[in-house]
């Protein structure tokens, strides 16, 4: 089976590393083309600089897309899909923005999509999410999607460093790129915790721009410190949850009690859920993201379209209306002003810097953050346990409002 990849990259070239060692184990894989940038020096004799070169190639049977960004990968998967070939990424960006437009383009050429290596990395999370589904009715996902966020949190907590000198080390170590701002700001959470809501609920996400998206930038040490200190560690979390014909979406800090997994998941590690009729909760751990557990899950992907392994069938088109406002929890918030009047339905409280939120929806929650982000934009929020209420009412007995006291 010959494969063509799209970029040279950290996971190209992850890729390209594992596919010869794969091949030397008699599975007959082998890299026949690599695309570069036009202008780019031609280092192995695999590399063009023309996608057309690629795409019209009839001995190239599989296009590995891990150029990243919406532009011109969307255009370039398309194209491959279009002539024929499987197409396996790892591009999450792109995924999340078009892929019920690949799902149908692959079913109307007879190829396969596969995008294993695009959520959580190393982990099998997307077969995971598959298998489950063949059963169970998944009715809510949660977990850390990010190990860049993950690594920063939990640097902060053990070395007592600030958050700027943390991404620091992050940049220097590879963890975290020149412009971290998917990571830090919560779109790379975004993007993959959509994919998966796609997967779990048969659905096509459009409304990209209204979701409930905070991050980690303005978090301090003093914060973390304080949660430390009541027994909370504090995690970039996704969040979504399926009742009847509704959903939800949420991407936000959040503390978590020191004794659970989520607490305890270190450096760049991602740990995520899910929750089925039967299944009940199946966690799922690893390293999210790197060179060669990422190529990992796409040389999995080349192995299963080379061994006739078929993964889920999906349309995208259950009509589920988003809620945004579906669950209802407590909040803490830290901002330079007085903010009690916006919260004067939800019984704010002082407790030492922060503000505390009683039983408000998510959605609701996200809008007024904004609101105080435009007087204060270091304001920083974030969500506590044991209070989650849909419709108001309450399925964990427990108060956070007593336990952060």
């Amino acid at each position: 089976m010959k494969i063509a990849l799209l970029g040279f990259g950290t996971v190209g070239k992850g890729v390209y590393e594992i596919v010869k060692k794969v091949n030397m184990q008699t599975q007959n894989l082998s890299v026949s083309r690599i695309l570069i940038r036009k202008g780019k020096e031609s280092i192995l004799p695999e590399m063009t600089d023309s996608v057309e070169e690629i795409v019209n190639d009839p001995e190239v049977d599989v296009v590995v897309e891990v150029m990243g960004g919406i532009e011109p990968a969307h255009t370039y998967i398309l194209e491959a899909l279009k002539h024929q070939k499987h197409v396996i990424t790892a591009n999450k960006a792109v995924i999340a923005k078009y892929l019920k437009e690949f799902n149908e383009t692959a079913q109307q050429n007879k190829v396969k999509f596969y995008f294993e290596a695009s959520v959580g990395g190393g982990i099998p999370w997307i077969q995971g999410l598959e298998k489950a589904l063949r059963i169970d009715k998944v009715n809510s996902i949660s977990g850390i999607f990010n190990g860049t966020s993950n690594y920063i949190l939990d640097q902060m907590t053990k070395s007592n460093d600030s958050f700027n000198k943390v991404l620091e080390n992050a940049q220097k170590l590879g963890y975290a790129e020149a412009d971290p701002k998917a990571d830090i700001d919560g779109l790379d959470v975004a993007n993959k915790l959509c994919i998966s809501a796609d997967i779990a609920y048969d659905i096509n996400i459009s409304n990209r721009d209204e979701l409930p998206i905070f991050g980690i930038r303005n978090i301090e040490l003093k914060d973390i410190k304080y949660f430390e200190k009541k027994g909370y560690a504090v995690k970039l979390m996704g969040f979504t949850h399926q009742f009847g014909n509704q959903y939800d979406y949420v991407v936000e800090p959040a503390l978590v009690e020191k004794h659970t997994l989520e607490a305890n998941i270190a450096d760049n590690y991602n740990l995520i859920s899910l929750n089925g009729d039967t299944i009940g909760r199946l966690d799922f751990f690893g390293q999210g993201a790197g060179m060669f557990p990422t190529a990992n899950a796409v040389v999995q992907d080349v192995l299963d379209i080379k061994e006739g392994k078929g993964h889920l069938e999906r349309d995208f088109d259950q009509a589920l209306e988003y809620d945004a406002n579906l669950y209802k929890k407590d909040y803490m918030i830290r901002a330079a002003f007085d903010c009690k009047a916006l919260f004067k339905d939800y019984a704010p409280t002082d407790k030492g810097d922060f503000l505390y939120i009683h039983q408000i929806a998510s959605g609701e929650m996200h809008r007024l953050m904004k609101l105080i982000l435009k007087k204060d934009s270091k304001a920083f929020m974030v969500g506590l346990p044991d209070s989650i209420q849909k419709n108001g009412i309450s399925r964990v007995v427990s108060s956070s409002q007593e336990a952060i006291a």
